[in-house]
């Protein structure tokens, strides 16, 4: 089928190329029906059909021209149904989605290895870039999200005997846009990275890309510093799978491609050295090896390997020949090094070249992170859509630890699919107004549980047998799982199985029975793989840092999952099922068993039942109405109704029986897709005989009843009518230009003649020019606002017009960013600002050193009550204490300090010198307070004396004389009695005696007796600068 036949072809050439939407499927609870479909489409070059919003590509294996940037303009701004299935028409799809709704998305693209995963998430994002708004800006954000996938691809990818180019790890991105559409940033999460390959690979598959690259392309300079020779084959761990060269493969290219992707990516050209020496060195590990001594314990073999390592590594030689032959163990206080066999020696040796890779790509992917963060559009609200391209079902000849967790990630996916899927299938019903009819389909939460359940599950088996102190082993592992699985319905081992099942399972195995089928595993290794730990000298050689009591890694995937299901939660879903048509990788080849199998496992029957339940069509009214109204003479040409009216005419005129149909709300809901291939059977012969009979000759200006009669010559009427059509399009343009000439010419006069008379009365002529001053003026306004209330310059000037108006708007404007300042600030910090506006009521513009205290916050006591003593708590603790502050108090004779506490209750202040009260002062008897206009921090509290036994007034220094003073205005309720004094203060010294405190400035600050017998009190002159900061700023907002 051509492109044009592809966009302009309707349902009527379903025979050919198969339906392009399951949902329209008859039989759609088969899988034949299904299968017979997908065979179709694929003979026909058309690898993409839908199950309503879903999306499911076969891998062609081999180019089909359908990526262009024409195609891409094609699909842009289309209504998903509108052409035929792709996935540039979904990714548009949730992108306008994402902008009308203003919410968050994800495409899950999920499918086993092979199958196109990583293409269709760069096709997706290959769409973004080109459709997203563009500045200079953006696309630099737009060039790190493209390059992120090369490097990524390049330290997480490698071959395997399905795919030459296969995702060893999950990965998660979210593309974030701001309010117009554009991408502003990213983040990426990644999952489960298959680090055992680094030191295994099976026969005909590769270790990760960036080995290769490295030695096949880096520079001279880069491999003779790096101490690496161009020559894979010389290095262990590239050369176990015998397969380092790849004819699919460019590996010279594919460097070139990450130097440039790091360089856009901005990562330092340091940054980059450490990295690539990591690399290697984890290459020069593997070649390290090891021979056995005369007790054999096993010694290193060739020392230019931890030269090299030593030198990329920055550890000394001797540190690291030691970490790889000898174990540390801690008896007691004291730390002994036992020696290594060989084999625990290369074991040590592997478990460091995955751990070092392991957290090297943690790093990487924390880099990327920090680069493709927003850094556009901070402020503004951004949505997200999310590209989760994670592994699919795998299902091996030899099943270990990592299709454990890979499968059980599947399980974990296809409960949440079916969740979300019938979720938006029954809301969508509510909202229409149409009754839901429930779906049956197979709840694998008692697979999943069966796995991550608590104390019962595998996981936890799993974790308690790692951890437990004994002889733990594979085997033990399994006996421990058959005896607390033992009859459960989805598990069976060797000994828990009947005679015939027996048969097909080894005694390490155990099967579980997935929702995609059965799968058999073999436990050797589980242990090993699930704990995942180095030695302890072995980390002091990695300079890792490991915790030694990590969780195990089946507990933090496990972690991981739940954490990717919240992200996934809250997100609107997509989804793109990847099947690959042949093991072979062989274009033009289906293989119905391997087909059928993916068909399965991808959940595709469980997702078409549910799409499927009640109605197989919906659509808009208008859109419904748009396409079919030629097949009723009441809504053609032009129905002058309601949508949803002229639908419900339409299919009274077409026969539609009641059971056939339902009427929502906003859409029509069809019911059997033989209803709509009927209709559009009916709709195909009416646009052929309109064609025929009434538009040509219509075009023609020939009379419809002139011809009736008359032979129509086809050929002849094509040309003419293409001449009318090109004579009348070129007409219109023709008047559309004038009109919009004159239109111009009128504007540009009104506007010359408006400016010249700008500064009269408002008239006829000016009118429009002084509403083009004003939209402008208030245009500039809102793109200038002041940001805070303090700023008093940003505001424009106005035009003389605007004066009046533009002081309105500047009061409002100034009291709506006062309102929403306020209502802001939370109630502690309002209350504690309140108390500070107090303070600025009694000092502010009398007390010298008081700007200088705005900023310091108050707090609720400077004395905790633990450190007052138990005896004069135990006395004073029924007033209950307020406020307490260390203060040096003078006596009032010889004026000597003496250090005391001052503690406020709700009726007394009290002057307490450890263990004793040396006075109390009721609020009532305090007169008040006198503190002098200087910077000092003399405070003099005036008590009532009518008996010549009481004490006189006190003479206090406290550091926090502003906070203690505001703190005995609130607790003694008196806001007036604070008098700030210049030159002396006059004090009873007791009833008619009486003392001077006398204050000053100087140079330095200095208290003494002067020869007057007066306390002298000097200090230090200080500038009365009001700090701005945010508490001044806070308490002027308040104020006003």
């Amino acid at each position: 089928a051509t492109s044009l036949e592809l966009v302009c072809g309707s349902l009527t050439a379903r025979d050919r190329v198969g339906i392009q939407d399951f949902v329209l499927l008859d039989a759609y609870t088969s899988e034949s029906a299904v299968l017979d479909n997908l065979r179709k489409r694929f003979n026909e070059n058309l690898i993409y059909t839908y199950i309503g919003t879903l999306l499911v590509s076969v891998n062609p294996y081999k180019e089909l021209g359908i990526y262009t940037k024409k195609q891409m303009d094609i699909y842009m701004g289309v209504n998903f149904f509108e052409l035929p299935p792709h996935i540039y028409a979904l990714a548009d799809n949730v992108y306008r989605t994402m902008l009308t709704e203003t919410n968050n998305h994800f495409i899950l693209i999920s499918g086993e290895s092979g199958a196109g995963k990583t293409e269709a998430s760069k096709k997706i994002l290959q769409f973004y870039a080109v459709s997203c708004p563009s500045t200079k800006l953006l696309d630099n954000v737009r060039d790190r999200l493209l390059l992120s996938n090369p490097v990524l691809e390049a330290f997480g990818n490698a071959k395997t005997l399905k795919n030459d180019n296969s995702s060893r790890f999950g990965k998660y991105m979210d593309i974030q846009f701001d309010h117009m559409g554009g991408a502003v940033g990213g983040h990426i999460l990644s999952y489960l990275l298959e680090k055992s390959r680094v030191v295994h690979q099976n026969h005909g598959e590769r270790s990760f890309h960036i080995f290769y690259q490295l030695v096949e392309g880096g520079e001279e300079d880069l491999l003779r510093w790096l101490g690496l020779e161009r020559n894979c084959q010389r290095y262990s761990y590239l050369v176990q799978g015998e397969c380092a060269k790849v004819s699919s493969v460019n590996d010279k290219s594919d460097w070139k491609t990450v130097r440039k992707a790091l360089s856009v990516i901005e990562f330092s050209e340091s940054n980059i050295e450490s990295l690539f020496a990591i690399i290697a060195s984890v290459l020069h590990l593997g070649n390290a090896t090891f021979v056995a001594d005369s007790q054999g314990y096993a010694t290193l073999n060739n020392s230019p390997e931890i030269h090299w390592l030593s030198k990329l590594l920055g550890i000394p030689a001797q540190v690291i020949q030691v970490g790889l032959t000898h174990r540390k163990i801690e008896a007691r206080s004291e730390e002994v090094l036992s020696p290594f066999t060989v084999d625990q020696a290369v074991y040590a040796k592997d478990a460091l070249a995955k751990a070092i890779y392991g957290r090297t790509f943690t790093w990487l992917v924390n880099e990327l992170n920090e680069s493709l963060a927003n850094k556009v559009s901070v402020s503004s609200k951004t949505t997200v859509i999310g590209l989760l391209d994670i592994y699919g079902f795998e299902v091996f000849s030899v099943n270990s630890f990592e299709q454990f967790c890979i499968n059980y990630c599947n399980e974990k996916l296809q409960q949440l699919f079916i969740q979300l899927t019938l979720k938006s299938e029954q809301e969508e019903y509510e909202m229409e107004g149409i009754e839901w009819e429930s779906v049956p389909y197979f709840n694998n939460k008692i697979i999943c549980d069966l796995v991550e359940e608590k104390f019962k599950g595998i996981i936890s088996v799993l974790d308690e047998e790692c951890l437990r102190p004994g002889e733990a082993t594979d085997m033990t592992f399994l006996e421990k799982l058959e005896e607390k699985m033992g009859g459960h319905p989805h598990f069976v081992t060797h000994k828990l199985a009947d005679q015939k099942t027996r048969k097909t399972l080894e005694r390490g195995d155990f099967r579980l029975l997935h929702y995609a089928g059965e799968v058999t595993y073999c436990v050797v290794g589980f242990l090993d793989k699930n704990n995942d730990l180095l030695y302890r000298n072995i980390k002091e050689v990695s300079v890792l840092h490991v915790n030694p009591l990590s969780t195990q890694v089946a507990t933090q995937f496990k972690s991981s999952l739940v954490g990717l299901t919240e992200i996934l939660m809250s997100k609107e879903p997509w989804y793109v099922r990847c099947m690959k048509p042949n093991e072979g990788k062989q274009p033009g080849l289906f293989d119905d068993v391997l087909v059928r199998h993916q068909v399965k496992y991808l959940g595709l029957m469980e997702h078409l039942r549910v799409r499927r339940a009640g109605f197989a069509y919906r659509r808009r009214y208008e859109i419904f109405l748009q396409r079919y109204k030629p097949l009723c003479p009441d809504t053609w040409p032009n129905w002058k109704g309601t949508a949803a009216e002229g639908v419900e005419c339409l299919i009274k005129h077409l026969g539609y029986k009641p059971d056939e149909y339902k009427m929502g709300r906003t859409k029509i809901f069809i019911r059997h897709p033989r209803t709509l291939f009927a209709t559009e059977d009916a709709f195909e012969v009416c646009k052929h005989e309109l064609d025929a009979t009434g538009l040509y000759f219509d075009f023609l200006g020939t009379s419809i009843t002139n011809m009736m009669y008359k032979p129509i010559n086809l050929s002849a009427c094509v040309v003419l009518l293409a001449t009318k059509i090109e004579t009348c399009w070129r007409g219109m343009k023709a008047r559309r230009e004038r009109e919009k000439r004159a239109w111009a010419v009128k504007v540009i006069k009104r506007f010359i003649k408006g400016f010249m008379t700008r500064n009269q009365p408002a008239c006829v002529d000016n009118t429009e020019y002084l509403a083009f001053v004003r939209q402008n003026y208030l245009t500039r306004l809102k793109e200038n606002l002041p940001k805070t209330v303090l700023d008093k310059n940003t505001w424009l000037t106005p035009p003389p017009i605007m004066q009046e108006a533009s002081q309105m708007l500047r009061k409002l404007y100034t009291r709506h960013m006062v309102r929403r300042y306020v209502q802001g600030i939370m109630t502690e910090r309002k209350a504690q600002l309140q108390i500070k506006g107090l303070t600025s009521s009694i000092f502010k513009g009398t007390k010298e050193n008081y700007p200088h205290s705005v900023g310091i916050p108050f707090m609720d006591t400077r004395i905790s009550e633990e450190d007052i003593h138990i005896k004069v708590y135990q006395m004073i603790r029924q007033e209950r204490i307020k406020y307490s502050v260390p203060v040096v108090k003078y006596d009032r004779n010889g004026f000597r300090p003496r250090f005391r506490q001052l503690i406020y209750t709700g009726s007394a202040a009290y002057l307490v010198e450890e263990a004793k009260i040396k006075q109390r002062v009721e609020f009532n008897n305090l007169k008040g307070v006198s503190v002098s206009t200087l910077s000092d921090n003399f405070l003099i509290l005036h008590v009532q004396c009518e008996d010549i036994k009481q004490k006189g007034d006190l003479v206090l220094q406290c550091d926090y004389l502003f906070e203690a003073l505001t703190k005995l205005c609130l607790v003694a309720n008196k806001h007036n009695f604070i008098k700030v004094v210049q030159g002396s203060v006059k004090f009873d010294i007791q009833p008619g005696r009486e003392g001077f405190v006398d204050f000053k400035s100087g140079q330095e600050t200095m208290i003494y007796r002067a020869k007057n017998g007066h306390l002298m009190v000097v200090s230090m002159k200080l500038k009365t600068v009001w700090p701005l900061n945010s508490q001044n700023e806070q308490i002027h907002f308040l104020n006003y």
